[in-house]
């Protein structure tokens, strides 16, 4: 399936010849992009997306006016790999990071501030952001990066940025009250801040102000904006104006006390404080949307938003994500290739482009980002060759009938157990624990008729699973620095 895709890029070459049926209100002039990612920001988190105690009326509201995509997936159960997909369009059996981890020889050291950053994505690597600095688009990422510590070949001002500020280290976005964040492969400190449970600044502020700054300063554009935003990753901290609204409205609210000392901050009312980060982080983007606005961009811009993995597993910092129903009605949690750990909460908005108020099941997942957004900005023929994604700028643009659809969609985790998912139509084959047991075997769940995957049918539908069980063998290249062993060894059955 390393493929360009011929339906889409079709479609996409008329765009690109004639700016008309898909072009901005400014005529001649491309779309900025704005792409915002939300951390462990769970599928029925949102309002418009089944949530009953959490209130978000922005991002409700950017739903009204754009589509929801009901169907959409991460790149991978995590952080850091999942990133990689989005930046590079290559799914996790060709992505060159495909778990979390820490390079070598770089270690934590909480005394000095230290954090060691994650295994960085190599120089050859072609990212979202170096094709669209190729399109003569200014280019920022304002939030949390892990994909490689300052000066590294992953460092963000050398994988196409233009400008970057906030977390390189996944570690490090831990904690909203940071002693310092990056600017530009430099510490800027925050007076007040000591990595506790509250602070005098909180990085999702900072962020905020300078998205703000990015987009005016670049309001004559072109631009591509990068927002992979750090809450409601936990810790669990949030302006205190924020979790004063919520607090002693949902019922039993126990406290959390962390016991390790490197771990998430404790906090007495949890329930309230992760309510309280979600409202904050919807708050926030209203901001930047409304700037957008009033600056005229609006018809400019397009807005994508998503989250780069399910929501927090069990109790991790207080987390509570069955009180909260955050995954839906789907089976598992951050860190599973079941739907609940992968299906996120996507949204879509071009004002005049992309029919407001509309809902598509069309299925796809972060490889895909790279070709949608740039066939949405004339360029389809700067996607790469190589890549896993296809476009779904016919979706978006209210013509499914035009859009190609995924042969399969694959996944693979060497973490949590080690792990490997194919969704195929409608079925979804899911293998687990492949490096504690080796392969226990393939689970087969129909989606249509059994989208909580709590129905194995994998005895009563031989060809399929052997057909996914191909796929899994075929769709993957073994990785030196994430291996799984049982799937990297040469099968002697063949």
């Amino acid at each position: 399936m390393r493929r360009r895709p011929s339906a889409a890029g079709s479609l996409a070459l008329s765009l690109a010849i004639a700016w008309g049926s898909a072009a901005p209100a400014s005529q001649g002039r491309p779309p900025n992009v704005v792409l915002i990612v939300a951390d462990d920001l769970g599928y029925a988190e949102l309002g418009c997306f089944g949530q009953k105690l959490i209130r978000t009326p922005v991002l409700n509201r950017l739903a009204s006016e754009g589509m929801r995509l009901t169907s959409f997936y991460s790149g991978s159960p995590v952080c850091a790999p999942s990133r990689c997909t989005l930046m590079t369009g290559k799914h996790t059996g060709h992505s060159y990071i495909r778990n979390n981890g820490n390079p070598p020889g770089r270690v934590r050291d909480d005394e000095r501030g230290l954090f060691p950053g994650q295994n960085p994505i190599p120089d050859d690597e072609v990212t979202l952001a170096e094709l669209f600095k190729r399109l003569g688009y200014a280019t920022g990422a304002i939030g949390k990066w892990g994909l490689g510590f300052e000066g590294s070949t992953g460092d963000p001002n050398r994988q196409g940025f233009d400008r970057f500020f906030g977390y390189l280290c996944q570690a490090h976005a831990h904690n909203h009250y940071p002693r310092y964040l990056w600017r530009d492969g430099r510490q800027v400190p925050l007076p007040g801040n000591d990595r506790g449970q509250t602070g005098a600044i909180h990085a999702q502020e900072e962020f905020s102000e300078e998205a703000l700054r990015f987009v005016r300063e670049h309001r004559d554009g072109p631009f591509f904006l990068y927002l992979p935003f750090t809450i409601p990753h936990v810790s669990i901290q949030a302006p205190e104006q924020w979790i004063a609204r919520y607090r002693g409205t949902l019922g039993d609210d126990p406290g959390w006390i962390n016991e390790n000392p490197l771990g998430y901050t404790s906090h007495p009312t949890p329930h309230a404080g992760y309510a309280a980060m979600v409202s904050y982080l919807d708050h926030e983007i209203g901001r930047l949307l409304g700037e957008i606005d009033a600056l005229g961009l609006g018809g400019d811009t397009i807005v994508f938003f998503s989250s780069d993995n399910g929501p927090t597993h069990g109790r991790v910092g207080g987390a509570d994500s069955r009180y909260f129903d955050s995954a839906g009605p789907f089976r598992g949690l951050k860190g599973d290739v079941y739907e609940g750990g992968l299906r996120v909460p996507t949204i879509a908005r071009w004002p005049g482009r992309i029919p407001g108020g509309t809902a598509s099941d069309a299925v796809g997942y972060f490889p895909d980002v790279m070709p949608t957004l740039l066939d949405l900005a004339g360029a389809p023929d700067l996607v790469p060759e190589d890549i896993d994604g296809l476009s779904l700028a016919p979706t978006l643009l209210g013509r499914p009938e035009e859009q190609e659809r995924h042969e399969y969609l694959y996944w693979e985790f060497p973490g949590y157990g080690g792990q490997q998912a194919v969704r195929l139509g409608d079925w979804k084959g899911v293998r687990t624990d492949l490096i504690r047991r080796g392969d226990a075997g393939t689970e087969l769940y129909n989606l249509a008729s059994d989208p909580t995957e709590l129905h194995d049918v994998s005895g009563e539908h031989p060809e399929i699973l052997g057909r996914i069980e191909r796929i899994m063998a075929e769709a993957r290249e073994p990785s030196p620095l994430f291996p799984i062993p049982v799937l990297d060894a040469p099968d002697d059955r063949q």
